[in-house]
């Protein structure tokens, strides 16, 4: 019967990197209430859109979720008298809707799981994090030694990532943090080889990576341990937060932040495009750089979340980089991601956007370079420099690193060619999504300039005057057969009460010369055009000098 069965999805194929845009469509009183027809658009594909119906109290209920950012967000007020007035409901319309942009403008509240219940209830319906737990405890089963402490919910803000401080029974007081995610949509290595990677990475030695305590896969996600670090990540450091905090609370309106200055920029900057250049070198991809995956220890610089490639995640700065078709390789990822982290360490605030190509007059000549060269409209359209490249940039090129450690990573041969099968494959499915967004926005834009107000006006224009055309045109062929009808031969005695239809102009011909001659010629054609050369060229010396007989006087 096994044939028979349905081959079971081990991994989630929706990506949450993907933005989704929404617009209400119309405002209905259905049994005196007011519902508001919201359709939703899943990034550029047109087939990825819906409707959905929310009442007011659905969207209070999504602001007070939200109020945890700490963020005034432009929610109309609630109305007990007169709130189903037409004027009324047409106003608040327009308020509900500019909450909404408020909303879906900013990125982490965009891809909180709060957002996303909201617009797309179908997809996130589900207790993630007792899901999680479930898998945990299925772990520890096998590894008994290991006990969770707590929960840490809402700690990231990736929604299918659970955090867990747990302990090991024979270290009880050393935290350690557990972390379970699903698989994503970029899973495309093998169960089998997957399994024996993540076995691999607690070996992984390198002064730059933040070493990982245990590793393992399941057959629908993967599981990792790592020492709890109380400082938190680099961006709990800028945003001076508590990392067990409200991912919301602690990053979209921290109350102050702490800019890193230039010879900090310098060095954590050189660490990490030196721990970016050593992986590309191992054939292991990363993509997963920004400053929530660098923790600080000391003067160094460590990346978190090795294992987010291998479990098929998409990269925190997808929804940019799939915009730009010279970005398609895991180092140009990197690169790109770079310059973000680059920009967030100087001015202390992410990007909201995928292009920045004003940065403020205070920004150090060296970093307004290197962040042109990445972060630019015309650097992101032109390709981006390697990473190479940026080590022999004047801002890191003199910076001398401390002696560290030699690193150590190992991988079997077999499992190199795996990954590299695998990045292959994630970076054609990116290949084929940017040309299919290329392809969308460019029908888009022809459309919207087809259907611009200029336009419109080249389009009435060019029609008044295909009009006045076609009437100057009928009004000359009505002249030339009015000239030419007295040269045109008449029966007497045909008599016909029917008007024949008017007969195209007859061909130019010579005019019979008149009974009394005249010296000047006559004109060589019936048309207009003779009538007029004969007219103007009509001499009066040409004229015969005629005698005049004055028989008036009276005969004697």
């Amino acid at each position: 019967m096994a044939v028979f069965e349905k081959q079971k999805v081990s991994k989630v194929t929706l990506d949450d990197t993907i933005p989704l845009s929404c617009s209400i469509d119309t405002a209905q009183n259905v049994k005196d209430h007011i519902e508001y027809a919201i359709r939703v658009q899943r990034g550029f594909a047109p087939d990825q859109s819906w409707v959905l119906i929310k009442r007011y109290s659905d969207f209070a209920l999504l602001d007070a979720n939200l109020r945890v950012s700490g963020i005034e967000l432009p929610l109309p007020p609630k109305k007990v008298f007169g709130n189903l007035d037409r004027e009324f409901v047409a106003e608040r319309k327009q308020g509900l809707q500019s909450y909404l942009n408020a909303v879906l403008a900013n990125p982490l509240l965009a891809s909180s799981v709060y957002t996303k219940k909201f617009l797309d209830e179908k997809n996130y319906v589900a207790n993630l994090q007792e899901i999680a737990l479930q898998h945990v405890s299925m772990f520890f089963r096998s590894q008994p030694q290991w006990e969770v402490i707590e929960p840490l919910p809402d700690i990231g803000w990736r929604i299918r990532k659970q955090h867990f401080l747990v302990k090991n029974k024979d270290q009880p007081k050393v935290k350690e943090v557990l972390s379970w995610c699903d698989f994503g949509p970029d899973k495309f290595l093998p169960d089998k080889d997957l399994g024996a990677i993540m076995k691999l990475l607690p070996t992984f030695q390198h002064p730059n990576i933040y070493p990982m305590i245990f590793g393992y896969s399941s057959d629908s996600g993967g599981l990792v341990i790592r020492s709890f670090v109380e400082k938190g990540t680099l961006r709990d450091h800028i945003c001076k937060a508590k990392p067990k905090g409200h991912f919301l609370k602690k990053y979209v309106f921290p109350k102050s932040l702490s800019r890193l200055q230039l010879n900090e920029i310098k060095f954590l900057g050189r660490q990490i495009l030196e721990v970016l250049k050593f992986l590309h070198e191992k054939g292991f991809p990363y993509g997963h750089l920004h400053a929530g995956n660098v923790i600080l220890d000391g003067n160094l610089c460590k990346l978190l979340d090795l294992e987010n490639w291998l479990l098929g995640l998409p990269p925190y700065y997808r929804q940019y980089f799939t915009q730009f078709k010279k970005i398609q390789s895991m180092e140009s990822i990197d690169v790109y991601s770079f310059g973000h982290l680059l920009h967030e360490m100087v001015f202390g605030v992410p990007m909201k956007d995928a292009t920045c190509d004003e940065f403020h007059p205070a920004c150090p000549a060296e970093i307004r370079s290197v962040l042109e060269s990445i972060l630019t409209s015309e650097a992101c359209k032109n390709g981006l420099p390697t990473v190479a490249d940026l080590l022999m940039h004047p801002l890191f090129s003199d910076v001398t690193l401390p002696a560290m450690d030699k690193p150590q990573v190992k991988i079997p041969s077999k499992l190199k060619e795996a990954i590299r099968t695998a990045r292959d494959i994630m970076e054609k499915r990116l290949k084929e999504e940017q040309k299919m967004i290329s392809q969308i926005r460019r029908r888009s834009k022809a459309q919207a300039y087809h259907m611009s107000e200029e336009e419109k006006k080249k389009r009435r224009r060019s029609k008044k005057t295909k009009s006045l055309a076609d009437v100057e045109e009928d009004s000359v062929g009505n002249n030339r057969n009015s000239i030419a009808s007295p040269t045109t031969p008449t029966s007497p005695t045909t008599v016909n009460n029917t008007v024949p239809p008017v007969p195209p102009p007859p061909p130019p011909a010579s005019v019979p010369p008149p009974p009394e001659p005249v010296s000047s010629p006559p004109p060589s054609s019936g048309g207009r055009g003779a009538l007029l050369s004969s007219i103007s060229g009509f001499s009066k010396g040409g004229l015969k000098k005629a005698e005049t007989a004055d028989k008036s006087k009276p005969v004697l």
